[in-house]
């Protein structure tokens, strides 16, 4: 009788003990995926704390925040626990705008977490607490967010579905944000915060005004750089159009790709006349001409079997250099190039830095320009004028820089700062062995750059770029308008389209620079950059000037 409950008792146990490991099973490993996602949320809406192993994250010179960590709500299904399938599809795919067909596909599958959408807005969230929908759940995920959204997109970047940076900052400093960069980790630095040069308020004015410019005007793109010329702190950086790096995947979905790219350092265009003030800084350093230097202009020049014309094939007479650059007259800009030896004005293209990436902190391209340097005369001659040459947009800004700092080459960039914990710390990026680092160094002397400033102030007070004169202050300035190669245009064929780049580069205060400007606007319908880019240009650095309550050069 005894040995009879004794193993009933043990029996029991075996039985109990199955039981409870069969469930643990069950629990543990087969329903695995839905309980995890079930504990990490369901309702619960809550913002966790960075944890170390958390992406870094990127604010402007300002402190608000460009990409950031954020927890986000999530919906998906248990289709076990789904009592009407058909009946649960439709509501769903109404509630979360999402395609019937889609919803429907994924309460059918054989699984016990089948994720439906994420990022859900508080319209969504509200309504599947109110509906409590049997096998459909809540939980939260942590991913990125843009706040600023639209705001210097192309700057930013984003992150694949993969977590990895594509375009921008995000690809640039993958390795750092995600704390795998091997020289952080060598000083125990784990997934830095970014702090940036941008000025948030300089930023927004930049990209209002390309927007409205598109409005009136209908441009096809435009960009904008505004940098310090004596650092090369980058202040602003705009794109038209730019996208919501939130709602990177609609872009994609589009084939638009092509919306993604940094332009200012990604894309190449012939600068036309703005290039001019790089062939009289050439010219002007090597002393074969002053600002007073005169030649007589007949409306074109002939180069071999080639002639070239001056802007509506206009004569000028007896001219001085310093109104070649006011008036932007093409022959008078190829007169002070044909002073120059051919390799000696290739190589100060060169120490301009034309043939080299700038070496700013973003993913750069560089042009071979192998047209021009076959080293024909033809190519010199219309390089003078800026055509038949191409860079970046940031390679012409630091070009110029060179000319506002008293001849001096700088590194444009973007970050200036890391926050570790908290705190912050100056910032240098290392030169991986894979980079080459560029040059930093006299291009052309204090009195060439001082004479040229004055020529360009000129061009302001009484040449092209008129419009962009504010009162009180001296601004030196260039215009530029060049027309689009065909092949530029994916045409296979030679010569040039009616479409037309047109530009304008200066800075201010003209004699003791602070902000230096391009504006750069893809085929808007005026004939001419004084008409498009300058007012542009005038309007910003009018802003920037209140903004930072730079006192007047004169009364």
């Amino acid at each position: 009788m005894r040995n009879w409950r004794i193993n009933l008792t043990f029996a029991f146990f075996i039985l109990f003990t199955a039981v409870l490991v069969g469930r643990l099973v069950y629990i543990q490993i087969l329903q695995a995926d839905f309980y995890k996602a079930l504990a990490q949320g369901l309702f619960n809406q809550h913002l966790t704390t960075k944890t170390p192993d958390e992406r870094g994250e990127i604010f402007l010179s300002n402190g608000e925040p460009l990409a950031i960590n954020k927890n986000f709500l999530l919906v998906f299904a248990s289709p076990p626990k789904i009592k009407d399938i058909t009946e649960t599809s439709e509501v769903l795919s109404e509630v979360l705008n999402l395609d019937k067909s889609f919803v429907l596909e994924q309460l059918q599958k054989d699984t016990l977490y089948s994720p439906i959408k994420n990022r859900l807005n508080e319209e969504e969230i509200k309504a599947l607490k109110e509906l409590s929908l049997s096998g459909v759940y809540l939980t939260e995920e942590s991913g990125r967010y843009y706040p600023q959204e639209m705001l210097a997109s192309q700057l930013v970047g984003f992150l694949d579905s993969s977590g990895a940076g594509q375009y921008g900052l995000e690809e640039y400093y993958d390795e750092i944000l995600k704390g795998e960069d091997r020289e952080f980790k060598e000083n125990n630095i784990s997934a830095p915060d970014l702090i940036l040069t941008l000025d948030y308020n300089i930023q927004f004015k930049a990209e209002r005004l390309l927007e409205e410019i598109r409005d009136s005007l209908g441009i096809e793109r435009g960009q904008i750089i505004v940098i310090d010329p004596n650092s090369g702190r980058v202040i602003a950086l705009a794109h038209f159009p730019n996208f919501d790096p939130n709602q990177y995947q609609e872009y994609a979905m589009d084939n638009n790709l092509e919306i993604f790219r940094n332009k200012a350092t990604r894309d190449f265009f012939e600068p036309g006349s703005v290039f001019k003030s790089i062939t009289m800084a050439a010219a002007l350093n090597e002393e074969l001409i002053t600002p007073i230097t005169t030649y007589v202009d007949e409306g074109y020049v002939k180069i071999g079997n080639y002639t070239l014309y001056n802007y509506d094939r206009r004569v000028w007479g007896e001219e001085t250099m310093t109104r070649v650059l006011e008036n932007s007259i093409n022959s008078g800009a190829i007169f002070a190039q044909k002073l120059l030896p051919n390799g000696l004005f290739m190589d100060y293209i060169k120490k301009f830095g034309i043939f080299e990436k700038s070496g700013v902190d973003l993913p750069e391209s560089l042009s071979e320009n192998k047209e021009f340097k076959q080293g024909r005369e033809i190519n010199f001659a219309t390089a003078s004028f800026g055509q038949g040459i191409e860079m970046t947009g940031i390679q012409l800004v630091r070009a110029y820089s060179a000319i506002a700092n008293n001849g001096k080459l700088v590194t444009p960039f973007f970050v200036e700062k890391i926050s570790v914990n908290g705190e912050e710390q100056a910032f240098s990026k290392p030169i991986s062995p894979s980079e080459e680092k560029v040059s930093e160094e006299q291009v052309i002397s204090q009195k060439t750059a001082s004479q040229l400033t004055a020529m360009l102030v000129s061009v302001v007070e009484k040449g092209s770029a008129r419009r962009a004169k504010i009162p009180g202050y001296y601004i030196a300035a260039k215009t530029g308008t060049a027309q689009i190669a065909f092949s530029a245009l994916g045409i296979d064929k030679p010569g040039y389209s009616e479409k037309t780049v047109q530009t304008v580069i200066g800075f201010f205060p003209a004699f003791s620079p602070q902000f230096l400007i391009l504006v750069k606007l893809d085929n808007p319908p005026t004939r001419v950059s004084e008409y498009s880019a300058v007012p542009v240009f005038h309007d910003l650095a009018e802003y920037i000037i209140h903004q930072y309550q730079i006192p007047p050069d004169y009364e």
